[in-house]
């Protein structure tokens, strides 16, 4: 029986705040059920593989498929991985901290992860260029004429779909992690009292956060 991610607040918070941490508990529900459908998209496709090579007719995009979906997959766990604080620390120094001084590397270091989910944001912007590519009346072959960007002429090798389509998963990465990473900052900053959340049935180990 799956449970709901909870958040019991000891003081109420503000609204802004309040809205960051819904967000978070609705993204992170909405990861876990990718994440079993990816899983077992996975395995079909092994197994797709493994059967039809055993029976001497391989189907060629299988393996291409395969790696896609493991390639949103990585993401999507990252990302829920960073919300579950799963991700993986070296904490030989903040360890021989005082209680402040680990708190306050905790708050520098999710402060980063925010940093780098907005930096990753502002980079696809520039690369998938939305702007440029309206301009250009959604004609991906004058978009690549006028700026040499061909990111919506290309396709892949054997499914032949547009590489953007799956390309998309770097600016869902992105935005996940800045609003995983809001809510982590205001756990970190007690402006929240801190998220009960499932584990995905996976144990804490030490070096993480």
């Amino acid at each position: 029986m799956s449970v709901s991610p909870s958040i019991v607040a000891a003081r109420p918070a503000a609204r802004p705040v309040r809205l960051v941490m819904e967000a978070s508990r609705l993204l992170l529900a909405a990861e876990r059920h990718a994440l079993v459908g990816l899983m077992g998209l996975l395995m079909a496709l092994i197994l797709l593989n493994v059967a039809t090579r055993y029976l001497g007719v391989p189907l060629y995009w299988v393996d291409e498929s395969a790696v896609y979906s493991v390639v949103w997959l990585t993401f999507i766990g990252a990302s829920a991985m960073t919300r579950l604080r799963l991700d993986f620390a070296v904490t030989m120094l903040t360890e021989r901290l005082p209680a402040s001084g680990q708190a306050a590397a905790r708050v520098v270091a999710t402060a980063a992860v925010v940093g780098f989910g907005l930096a990753l944001a502002w980079m696809c912007w520039l690369w998938m260029d939305p702007p440029g590519l309206v301009r250009a009346g959604f004609d991906a072959r004058a978009l690549a004429a006028e700026t040499f960007n061909f990111l919506y002429t290309e396709r892949t090798q054997t499914l032949n779909w547009p590489t953007w389509v799956l390309y998309l998963i770097l600016p869902l990465f992105s935005a996940s992690l800045v609003v995983h990473g809001l809510a982590l900052l205001a756990e970190d900053l007690g402006l929240a009292e801190r998220a009960v959340l499932p584990r995905f049935g996976i144990s804490s180990n030490e070096g993480i956060n």
